[in-house]
């Protein structure tokens, strides 16, 4: 079976990709959440141009990607789940669920460190908010993320079906709960319980520091509310609330994909020196829905 996984790997990502990519995007265009600051060929050419250039990079450095990494550790040996035996589907659920648990740590670390921050702010300088969001990251980020899955994957040692259904769940799930889009109430609180909905992580995209040091979770919703980082909705409500990094405020370099690649470089007075340097406000405890 990981002959057939490691064959077609690619294919089934392209096709979730496109598949859910064209869902949320006529989703959005049919019933958006919010008015939009700018227009889709102002904001898209830089955020899938970064996507597509992250995605060129990582094949040619990764070859193998996650996926193949999977199958090697798994001829090795490697791993905690290669040492115990446990029923196959038990082990591909503790691996998703253990594997989503690290996208969070790391997602924290990344606001918690000035330095990695730097990166991350490619994300969170997009002045909209949307499913392109989802995918726009610096390509020194992409490749440190892609060091800690693969170091992830050796300690942990998950089954490559397993790495294959994660891979497909992060990148679908990044583009629905970016989406400018908004579930019914009622759905969305009980949906919120189990996974990550739009108006869950938009919270997050708060230029005020006490809501973007929150909701960090991508798939699962379970790791902000243990660690206490769960916020349910931002104080200006979902239509009043800024999105954005209060020192990026420049198209030239939130919307260009050259300013994109610039931003983790930019001296202080170029937008280097933000919330996260200064004030290190995480969310208060009473925010729960």
């Amino acid at each position: 079976m990981t002959d057939i996984i490691l064959d077609y790997e690619l294919t089934i990502r392209l096709i979730a990709f496109f598949s859910i990519f064209a869902v949320m995007a006529g989703w959005e265009a049919v019933q958006p959440c919010r008015q939009q600051r700018f227009t889709r060929s102002q904001r898209w050419f830089a955020n899938l141009g970064i996507t597509l250039l992250n995605t060129l990079l990582l094949r040619l450095l990764f070859p193998t990607a996650a996926v193949g990494f999977a199958a090697f550790a798994e001829a090795k040996g490697w791993g905690l789940l290669n040492e115990i035996q446990l029923p196959f589907w038990l082990s591909v659920i503790i691996a998703v669920t253990l594997m989503d648990m690290v996208i969070y740590l790391q997602h924290v670390m990344v606001h918690a460190v000035p330095a990695l921050w730097r990166l991350h702010r490619v994300h969170h300088a997009d002045p909209d908010y949307d499913l392109t969001t989802g995918a726009r990251f610096h390509p020194i980020e992409i490749l440190l993320s892609m060091l800690i899955k693969i170091a992830t994957i050796a300690a942990l040692g998950p089954p490559v079906i397993a790495v294959l259904i994660f891979e497909v769940i992060l990148n679908g799930m990044a583009m629905f709960n970016h989406g400018n889009v908004s579930l019914p109430k009622p759905l969305d609180r009980l949906m919120r319980w189990l996974v990550v909905t739009p108006d869950m992580h938009r919270v997050h995209h708060s230029v005020i520091p006490g809501e973007t040091n929150s909701n960090f979770g991508f798939n699962l919703s379970i790791w902000d509310r243990l660690m206490g980082t769960y916020r349910a909705a931002p104080k200006l409500g979902h239509i009043g609330m800024q999105i954005g990094v209060n020192s990026l405020q420049d198209p030239q370099l939130t919307t260009k994909l050259n300013g994109l690649l610039k931003i983790p470089f930019l001296k202080n007075t170029q937008g280097g020196d933000d919330y996260n340097v200064q004030d290190r406000t995480w969310p208060g405890q009473g925010d729960n829905l």
